[in-house]
């Protein structure tokens, strides 16, 4: 790991996916990557945006954030939890990769209009995620984040 200078936090990463199968990939391509930020798991929109509400409900900032998203889910999807982090000042600069089946061309300028960093998909699992998540752990150590 790269040294970080006093004033960087390390970044957070969140998994925002239903799916188990992918979470578990996720985690065992993490794993393999030697990446060892802290990683946290949500199993829908409404369950992340209140654990990031929770992180802010001290007054304190929220440490830097990577969400890797999915679009399909129950209860809240991904394009709705957009919506609402953007819309609440003290989640409006989380960085959010979307990490989905889904490559309809609605669905990647839906989330490229709410200003996700990127949109991956996830067509052949172990690959994509190997790849994508080794440039996150890159990104999140040579990226200055909002904190």
């Amino acid at each position: 790991m790269t040294k970080l200078n006093k004033l960087t936090k390390e970044a957070m990463f969140l998994i925002v996916d239903d799916d188990k199968i992918s979470v578990m990939a996720m985690q065992r391509v993490m794993r393999k990557l030697k990446i060892v930020n802290d990683t946290h798991i949500c199993t829908d929109g409404q369950h992340a945006l209140e654990f990031l509400q929770a992180q802010t409900a001290s007054n304190v900032d929220l440490p830097p954030v990577i969400v890797m998203l999915d679009l399909n889910m129950p209860r809240m999807g991904g394009l709705e939890f957009l919506d609402a982090i953007r819309s609440d000042p003290k989640l409006s600069r989380v960085v959010v990769f979307v990490f989905t089946t889904s490559d309809t061309p609605d669905d990647v300028r839906c989330a490229y209009d709410r200003h996700v960093a990127g949109y991956i998909v996830k067509d052949n699992p172990s690959e994509t995620f190997a790849e994508a998540l080794n440039m996150l752990e890159t990104y999140a150590r040579i990226v200055e984040l909002p904190a």
